[in-house]
């Protein structure tokens, strides 16, 4: 029986921690008495959610832990709370500790994500960079394990962290049926990219919307920071700093995340070679295109093609 401590606070988001919660109860529904889970607060009792929506918590506590897992949400709504949580996991005895999104400003805190890698909510990133200098940021990744300590990107990528952890307890078959069982198709790979902001600025809303939908119609052809500028009607220069500063990352990377994002539909919806998925989304060619899916979503197309193919016959299974 491996005892999982979830750490909440007044503000926490609640998928944070239901999301975890969900897939470790189903994983136990696999292997009974896998799992013991405790939900933890500075003072015990209701704690409301960023919601509105409360969970019962039981106090900090002496016990030794299995996992401690810190949630994420609004750390500056109850500093007085943090600033209680943070000596406890200083002090506190755990197999492997880990955070879901914001949660890892905690670890931070408490000084055991120095001399790490480690991730967080994209949106944190430049915040976190400057506050904790000693951790080795890489904003790009859906969760990172680092010793025993893991840290995950925003919320749903708690689930994600989740599956991971089974898949080390329990072994890939468990984690694979809890994954289906969360109606979650597969587990994704730690180090498959954030997506950043640019999916907000393509519906319409952001200072660079038009400017995205404009660059997805044209993904095959080059699009060099001057000529993205050029469209904006801005210098590279302060094009570049503006764009980085509004989405989260450097021109560059979005039109590459851009043209993974036409690949990879391409890849899961048609049976087109790879040679022409990779022209027409602008790679170039079939290398070019490899190296771009393993450095953003942390494996090959012919991976994410095959996945694709074999989920029909998952279902009828």
């Amino acid at each position: 029986m491996r005892r999982i401590a979830i750490v909440t606070f007044p503000g926490f988001q609640i998928l944070d921690v239901t999301g975890p919660v969900a897939a470790f109860e189903i994983a136990g529904r696999f292997r009974p008495d896998s799992y013991a889970l405790h939900v933890l607060s500075p003072e015990g009792g209701a704690v409301e959610s960023s919601s509105g929506l409360s969970l019962a918590a039981a106090p900090l506590d002496d016990r030794d832990y299995d996992t401690i897992l810190v949630s994420g949400g609004d750390v500056a709504r109850s500093m007085a709370d943090l600033m209680r949580i943070v000596p406890w996991l200083r002090q506190a005895t755990a197999r492997r500790i880990a955070s879901v999104c914001s949660g890892a400003f905690l670890l931070a805190e408490a000084g055991l994500l120095d001399g790490r890698r480690a991730t967080t909510h994209w949106a944190s990133c430049d915040h976190f960079a400057r506050r904790y200098p000693r951790v080795k940021l890489d904003g790009e990744r859906i969760f990172i394990r680092d010793g025993h300590v893991w840290t995950s990107a925003g919320i749903t990528a708690g689930i994600d962290l989740a599956l991971a952890l089974i898949e080390e307890d329990l072994g890939a078959d468990i984690s694979r049926r809890t994954a289906q069982q969360l109606v979650v198709h597969q587990r994704r790979p730690g180090g498959q990219s954030q997506f950043s902001a640019l999916v907000e600025l393509g519906d319409g809303s952001g200072r660079f919307a038009d400017l995205v939908a404009w660059m997805r119609d044209r993904l095959s052809e080059p699009l060099t920071v001057e000529r993205l500028a050029e469209q904006a009607a801005m210098s590279p220069r302060n094009f570049a700093r503006a764009f980085a500063a509004e989405t989260g990352t450097t021109p560059a990377k979005a039109v590459e995340r851009l043209r993974l994002e036409m690949a990879r539909a391409a890849l899961e919806s048609g049976h087109a070679p790879l040679e022409r998925v990779a022209e027409q989304a602008g790679f170039g060619d079939a290398g070019r295109m490899r190296r771009a899916f393993l450095r953003g979503l942390g494996q090959p197309p012919q991976a994410i093609r095959r996945a694709a193919l074999a989920r029909p016959l998952r279902r009828r299974a």
